[in-house]
């Protein structure tokens, strides 16, 4: 499910990229949850709520009031890097001002569909690409999305009360969650992460040194290495190192 706004003063505009979108999710099965913004400011206000925040933000340039590069200028001040930016505009001289903005696409009016859908398409892959390098769990009452860049270790932790307890650590916070640690280390063989204890999986990353059979972690943490896993963690890690130099 990818969140779009689309955010124009003029009705017919907005309705027609609605369209658009609604054909191409039909065509593609790619399921799209679609909001209308009649103004900059609207869709500002949105943000400043700290509503859900949106995939993809359509917006047209010349609009009453906030045009549509202050409004992208706002809501990138609003510490909103992540989302991706069309602008639709009949006035191509705006283009050079729009990267300002880190735009993915500047289309001018009129726009073809199939343009409109091929750029769409293209994100959406772009997006399915970066949810390969992020986890979500569940930590207390939130969902936490980790990227696996920052995640150090994975820990399973000892709790009369909490079965399946892990401890996801990152250099700035640790996370309480639960899961089965065998499971995570299936899924994150491929992307540089070993489990080197039968409760713990380090990010190969995050290595700093081993010394008598502990790894010396990035944020200082040391970590045991299974007696048996001693060597597998070693020619790993020395593989993981030739790639990296590679």
């Amino acid at each position: 499910m990818y969140r779009v706004a689309i955010c124009d003063d003029e009705e017919r505009q907005r309705e027609l990229v609605r369209a658009i979108l609604i054909t191409l999710s039909i065509k593609s099965n790619i399921d799209f949850e679609i909001e209308l913004f009649g103004s900059g400011e609207q869709l500002v206000s949105y943000y400043e709520r700290r509503e859900n925040p949106f995939h993809i933000l359509i917006l047209d340039i010349e609009m009453d009031g906030m045009n549509g590069i202050q409004t992208a200028r706002t809501i990138r001040g609003l510490n909103n890097p992540d989302e991706q930016i069309i602008f639709l505009t009949s006035y191509p001289q705006y283009m050079v001002e729009s990267f300002d903005v880190m735009t993915f696409q500047y289309l001018i009016k009129p726009i073809a569909p199939s343009t409109l859908e091929e750029k769409i398409i293209k994100l959406c892959q772009y997006f399915q690409a970066l949810d390969k390098k992020f986890m979500v769990i569940k930590s207390a009452y939130e969902e936490v999305v980790l990227k696996y860049d920052d995640l150090i270790s994975i820990e399973a932790a000892k709790s009369l009360t909490i079965k399946s307890k892990l401890h996801f650590t990152t250099s700035n916070q640790t996370y309480e969650s639960k899961g089965i640690i065998s499971d995570y280390a299936l899924a994150l063989k491929d992307c540089n992460f070993l489990q080197i204890h039968r409760s713990i999986i380090i990010n190969l990353l995050h290595v700093r040194k081993f010394a008598s059979g502990v790894v010396l972690m990035s944020n200082g943490l040391e970590l045991p290495i299974g007696r048996s896993k001693i060597k597998e963690v070693k020619d790993t890690y020395t593989k993981f190192m030739i790639m990296k130099v590679n």
